[in-house]
């Protein structure tokens, strides 16, 4: 089944903005991805700086979707977006850098879905997801959305 922006707008009640093509196929994309704010980086990646709790606390994602962050700069949403039973999150993490908002498992694609930057997915696996962050000379803030 091909996945749209269309679709998971409908699927979560949340609105797009006009400038996307909403009949457009949403792809998913193995590796490193990022959207505004947030960087989802597969597990295994940074599994020597980020660590799940051992007692964390799982919650599954439900088809609606969990925000994960909203945007600073124009308060939208980034969801998570996974069909019933396939996707759980948790916000249970250790990152010696300070920039996980939390880590999920999916064991089918899972998409993160935002209003003004569309939609990515991610094939089966655990990620990480991060704030972003910029750097300018000596100093480094978070990247705002």
């Amino acid at each position: 089944m091909t996945v749209t922006l269309a679709s998971l707008s409908r699927q979560t009640g949340l609105a797009v903005l006009d400038h996307l093509e909403r009949s457009a196929s949403i792809p998913v994309v193995h590796g490193l991805q990022a959207q505004g704010d947030l960087i989802v980086i597969p597990l295994p990646v940074i599994a020597s700086s980020v660590k799940v709790w051992p007692d964390s606390q799982w919650k599954d994602v439900p088809g609606e979707g969990v925000e994960l962050l909203r945007g600073a700069a124009g308060g939208n949403p980034h969801t998570l977006v996974a069909d019933p039973g396939t996707c759980r999150w948790t916000t249970h993490v250790l990152d010696s850098d300070r920039l996980a908002i939390g880590v999920f498992e999916t064991s089918a694609v899972a998409y993160l879905l935002h209003p003004e930057h569309g939609a990515t997915g991610c094939p089966p696996g655990t990620y990480v997801i991060r704030r972003q962050r910029e750097h300018e000379g000596q100093r480094a803030r978070l990247v705002a959305d």
